[in-house]
């Protein structure tokens, strides 16, 4: 089997080398590398341009879905991976996903981990990404971080969709199940994602999920509870309704605690970090939460 690797990248000078080296790691090495850098300032390009074994496709202006296409199109061989230029691959990444598509699958879901080097970054990925234990295989849709497919199965689904800027791989993955296509999950191709560093870029990441989700007519279900969840819990705060109180408090400690576990397990093992992860988790929570609610009226806005 040939296998094209390919990625987008933008403003990522500090990192790209990175990717590139873990590229370069695989145990199974790629057939090709193509990047769409989508217009760089930073030095990106210039690392790019001097890698000899890198397609390089400079589109000034793409979003991450047109990116995606242009690397895709350009691409010689039928399989295909996607990652980010910004992500550390694990060196065995390409031939786990291999594997899956040599058994069969028409898309290697890989996944991916977190590149968490501070306290907040490590509570941070702890309330949005998931251990491998915790997936249910069979629904699991993979990010473009980490995943691979076949050629036909892509072009098929209609390819990433060029008028959404971000959530442009979840709306594949609805037309690829659409489609009957075959998804294997395959939790040991791990891609490591560097995680929000800070409140603010975590607020826009989680408001433009939401926003996306909204304007392609994603998860509309997941999006009514949270409103509903927190319009419950608004009604329970006035009056004498202890009871609901009582009952929503242990709900959502229930719902945090899992997460707060992830926290302790990212971080060093001290009392002060496992102290402060028990309060600074249920924190991102809601503020993700608050994100996402945000974005997706906005994205509604926006659609109507």
């Amino acid at each position: 089997m040939k296998i094209s690797l390919v990625a987008t990248v933008k403003d990522a000078g500090l990192h790209v080398g990175a990717f590139l080296d873990s590229v370069r790691a695989q145990t199974r090495l790629p057939d090709e590398i193509v990047i769409v850098d989508g217009g760089s300032t930073d030095g990106t390009v210039e690392t790019l341009r001097a890698a000899d074994d890198v397609t390089l496709i400079e589109e000034p202006g793409a979003n991450i879905a047109r990116g995606r296409n242009a690397a895709i199109r350009a691409a010689t061989h039928d399989a295909i991976a996607v990652s980010d230029a910004d992500c550390v691959l694990a060196p065995d990444w390409l031939a786990n996903l291999e594997r899956a598509l040599e058994e069969g699958a028409e898309v290697a879901a890989g996944f991916y981990r977190p590149l968490a080097s501070t306290f907040f970054e490590a509570c941070s990925a702890a309330v949005s990404l998931m251990e491998a234990h915790e997936v249910d295989g069979d629904r699991f849709l993979p990010s473009a971080r980490s995943v691979a497919f076949r050629r036909e199965a892509f072009e098929k689904a209609g390819g990433y969709p060029e008028w959404l800027d971000i959530g442009e791989d979840m709306f594949l993955n609805h037309r690829l199940r659409e489609q009957g296509a075959r998804m294997d999950f395959v939790p040991e191709a791990v891609a490591y994602w560097r995680v929000r560093p800070t409140l603010g870029a975590t607020w826009r990441q989680y408001f433009r999920y939401a926003e996306g989700d909204a304007l392609a007519g994603m998860h509309a279900t997941r999006h009514a509870v949270r409103f509903g969840v927190y319009g419950l819990a608004a009604a329970a705060l006035p009056g004498r309704r202890s009871g609901l109180r009582r009952a929503l408090g242990l709900a959502a400690g229930m719902y945090a605690l899992p997460r707060v576990r992830r926290a302790w397990r990212l971080l060093p093992n001290r009392a002060r970090d496992r102290a402060g992860a028990a309060a600074a988790v249920p924190a991102l929570m809601l503020l993700a939460d608050a994100a996402k609610m945000a974005g997706y009226l906005t994205g509604r806005r926006r659609r109507s």
